[in-house]
């Protein structure tokens, strides 16, 4: 045996023993799966990956990604054995006070991605990757996986984006130890049957056993050799590894062991450990990383002016595109990241302008988000789009972007009714409830070119979470001039006056129907104000508070279903004012028809508006 595998096999066994105290001590938390990855973990940490000790966000690190992230222990365990916590800071695990969360978040600084609902951490490492060839950066992305979250569909829409884009800088490693929550995985440990399906993707598969430290070392180094495809290490594996009367056995994930099962857990792996624990405690020094110190790049940005002229007639999601070709240009950061609807969305204007930075994701949208937070995770400002009502598939990898505190900018298109032919299927009526209930999420809804164009840019200065821009199918007239400013959490007063009988807030398409509510109700000598409530979360509340109040009348109107959306939100700020609220809103299932047809029908044109304020006039 050598000396780098009496190493290894220290570290792997200083690892389990570090995992079980964590556990025991807060009384919960999954020490199996922890057991059965420690020597994966510790090969690649102590022999394999080339990384700054002192600078966890040097660009030139290699990366490793906690996939199966109730595995947390074993992670906070190697970043204690590389030096940087304290048998003291472990202790911590789970407790209000530490950021050793049971499930790795950001509070952790050494996390690479915020893990936890299987089936993610593939496709943040593909992101990642392909950040990294954009910037010529020679890194390696190592992406742990637990084989039962390999059923995800997911993980395989990522295998086959990594594919596809020849990303041989991304290594995933499934720990196969046969065992998922309840009961065995579908193959168990066929390791053959995964062989199988990662090769007919296109992948370098090799098997190996996961608690053979040279066998590893073998293959992962070997794995460094192959440059044409994403490769896959396969490890046969034993939950509960190194504790005998664990190993194999269900009924133990998620279940800390008792105080008193604790000495004789530690007993077993104290004569596990064929090489002993480390001799001492010192700080290891892994190889050190190539390549540049510092990301490239610009930090700050003026976008030009839009050329747009009042009155022209331009849909927002061409608005869209147009304004984020624009932002490409004077900041090499952006990306775009698109559904294989780039025609629809108009991001085909910044792949024109831009190809090198364009990702095409095809029809995979919970890759194509999580790939999105490897992108920000590698200093770059992704913009993701699709059709709004396809984000809906995608809300679990939305929501865990949220969690992870990732600047996503997400663009939805064809929102509402008003797309029109279509039908139901393809209308995004639950996206603004879906984006408002995230975490430090920003929700805009532009209703002209102008506003569009500058919320673009709003969106790409906010860095605190994600924001979401919804955008129309249909052409709109542009109502703004070029100079007209645009804030996140700011709205604007199109039309007031002391004789104002009503107070009307819309957003998107249905403003320009309130402004056509506006000028019927003019004709009778009936004046109304008219708010464009831009920006729905944050919300004007002033603003809102201040012209409701005046009128005690208020009406929104939104193309989104009712709960969640705009009303609700209003309705919500103005709880405490002396304001009455009526809520103009989709309630019913919608169906096929003209644009107009279908505004009509759900009562939030014009026509509706007008018909609302006169029956509340004559209460």
């Amino acid at each position: 045996m050598d000396d780098l595998t009496t190493f290894l096999q220290q570290k792997a066994c200083a690892l389990r023993l570090l995992c079980l105290d964590q556990t025991t001590r807060a009384g919960s938390g999954h020490l199996t799966t922890c057991l059965s990855a420690a020597d994966i973990v510790a090969t690649l940490f102590f022999h394999a990956m080339r990384y700054d000790v002192d600078y966890f966000n040097h660009p030139g690190n290699d990366r490793f990604i906690l996939s199966k992230g109730h595995a947390s222990p074993l992670l906070y365990a190697v970043w204690k054995e590389v030096g940087l916590l304290t048998v003291d800071d472990l202790a911590g695990y789970r407790q209000f006070d530490s950021p050793l969360e049971g499930h790795p978040t950001f509070r952790f600084v050494y996390t690479e991605a915020a893990t936890g609902s299987l089936g993610i951490g593939l496709s943040i490492g593909c992101g990642q990757a392909l950040a990294a060839r954009m910037d010529n950066n020679d890194i390696t992305i190592y992406v742990l996986l637990g084989d039962a979250e390999i059923i995800e569909g997911s993980v395989w829409e990522a295998v086959q984006i990594a594919a596809f884009y020849n990303l041989s800088n991304v290594v995933a490693i499934v720990d196969v130890n046969r065992l998922g929550q309840s009961s065995a995985t579908m193959v168990g440990h066929e390791l053959q049957q995964y062989r199988k399906r990662f090769t007919a993707f296109g992948w370098h598969a090799q098997e190996v056993d996961g608690h053979n430290i040279e066998q590893l070392v073998e293959v992962i180094d070997a794995a460094k050799t192959i440059t044409d495809k994403p490769k896959v290490i396969l490890a046969h594996t034993i939950k509960g590894h190194g504790v005998s009367w664990l190993e194999d056995r269900n009924g133990f994930h998620g279940k800390a062991l008792k105080p008193e099962e604790y000495e004789r857990a530690k007993k077993d792996l104290l004569s596990s450990c064929v090489s002993g624990l480390p001799k001492k405690e010192e700080r290891f020094t892994p190889p050190m990383p190539n390549g540049p110190v510092a990301y490239s790049g610009d930090t700050s940005w003026i976008m030009p002016s839009s050329s747009y002229e009042k009155d022209d007639l331009v849909p927002t999601r061409k608005a869209y595109g147009a304004a984020l070709a624009a932002l490409g240009n004077v900041c090499d950061r952006v990306v775009s990241l698109d559904a294989e609807v780039k025609n629809s969305t108009f991001a085909q204007t910044f792949e024109h302008s831009h190809p090198e930075r364009f990702v095409q994701c095809f029809i995979a949208e919970q890759n194509m988000v999580s790939m999105a937070v490897g992108m920000h995770r590698r200093n770059k400002i992704p913009f993701v789009s699709t059709f709004s009502c396809f984000f809906s598939r995608a809300h679990d990898q939305i929501r865990m972007s949220a969690v992870g505190e990732s600047a996503l900018r997400l663009v939805g298109s064809h929102s509402g009714v008003s797309i029109g032919h279509d039908g139901p299927s393809q209308m995004g009526l639950e996206d603004i409830g879906m984006m408002r209930a995230l975490s430090k999420s920003v929700v805009l809804y532009p209703c002209d070119a102008q506003s569009t164009w500058a919320l673009v840019n709003q969106m790409s200065n906010y860095h605190d979470g994600i924001s979401y821009l919804r955008t129309t199918r249909s052409a709109t007239p542009v109502l703004y001039d070029q100079h007209e400013e645009f804030v996140i959490g700011g709205c604007k007063v199109l039309h007031e006056s002391k004789d104002d009988v009503a107070c009307v807030i819309a957003a998107g398409i249905t403003l320009h129907e309130a402004l056509s509510a506006y000028r019927i109700l003019q004709q009778q000598n009936i004046s109304i104000t008219v708010i464009d409530c831009y920006s729905i979360k944050p919300l004007d509340e002033k603003t809102i508070a201040r012209c409701a109040t005046q009128v005690n009348n208020v009406i929104t109107v939104e193309d989104h279903y009712l709960q969640g959306g705009l009303g609700e939100a209003v309705t919500y700020a103005l709880r405490n004012h002396n304001a009455n609220v009526t809520c103009l809103a989709v309630t019913e299932l919608p169906r096929s028809g003209s644009s107009q047809e279908l505004l009509a029908w759900a009562g939030i044109d014009a026509q509706a508006i007008v018909d609302q304020v006169l029956r509340n006039l004559s209460r």
